[in-house]
């Protein structure tokens, strides 16, 4: 059965309509991007799934037992807080060491963990919280826009781990991001949100789909055909990663809604 399944969920905040109408899947060890324009909702499509904002309308079913991780946008530090990235992994509760240790090497941040939060990067601060997310070993991840404010390629690279921890555990992916090339190509499936569901499918059905151009134009054909080429020049030399199942091979308009 699927790990996640949104069926015909509405959100209503303030007295606005955010979210109407929206269906969603995500099954076992694939990858699929949620993309939309500012206020579309994606962050609180997510935070419906988890459970932190309520829903008017519809549900939202997560598989019985159902381990989730979940990495949020970022992570306001204090740089005068003594606190190591491993002591960080180890709140709320106390983590053995080599469990943290290896969360971190997973997370591609190996050997961190008695650094002080407050000296590392952007890049590695989102590194330390995608390895608290795989703690416990999480069948799926949760990820809202984890790259915002890191430069093109630590968001590749970010992008690239997260392609890299899904074919070394199994573990699915729902992410939202707003960096569309990048995204489109570590995607086995886009979701193109916008109060409601516009298009979904591979992300090269997406990417030519008239109610996606009609958000984002057709700017980003281009740069996903280079990142795709990059990408795989890579993966034919050794570099590259295990594919979860392809879902949804054209994109799709639902009725009535597009």
């Amino acid at each position: 059965m699927s790990l996640l399944s949104v069926r015909d969920l509405c959100v209503r905040l303030g007295g606005r309509v955010v979210l109407e109408g929206v269906d969603l899947r995500v099954e076992p060890g694939e990858i699929v991007t949620i993309v939309g324009p500012n206020g579309s909702g994606k962050s609180t499509l997510l935070r419906a799934i988890l459970g932190a904002v309520p829903h008017q309308r519809g549900e939202v079913r997560l598989r019985p037992g159902l381990g989730v991780g979940y990495v949020p946008q970022s992570l306001a530090i204090d740089p005068t807080l003594p606190m190591t990235a491993a002591r960080f992994l180890s709140l709320p509760r106390r983590v053995p060491a080599a469990e943290t240790e290896a969360a971190l090497a997973r997370a591609g941040v190996a050997g961190l963990g008695p650094v002080q939060l407050g000296a590392l990067s952007g890049g590695q601060l989102q590194r330390v919280l995608l390895a608290r997310a795989l703690l416990g070993e999480p069948e799926l991840l949760i990820l809202d826009e984890p790259t915002a404010g890191l430069d093109q390629p630590g968001t590749a690279a970010f992008y690239r781990q997260i392609e890299a921890v899904r074919a070394a555990t199994g573990a699915a992916v729902l992410m939202v991001s707003h960096e569309l090339h990048v995204v489109m190509a570590a995607s086995d499936r886009v979701v193109c949100l916008n109060g409601h569901v516009c298009c979904e499918g591979r992300p090269e059905h997406v990417a030519s789909a008239p109610e996606y151009r009609a958000l984002f134009g057709t700017g980003t054909g281009g740069a996903l055909a280079l990142y795709r080429h990059d990408h795989d020049h890579a993966h034919d030399h050794g570099h590259g990663h295990g594919h979860g199942p392809h879902h949804h091979d054209h994109a799709h308009a639902p009725e009535g809604r597009g």
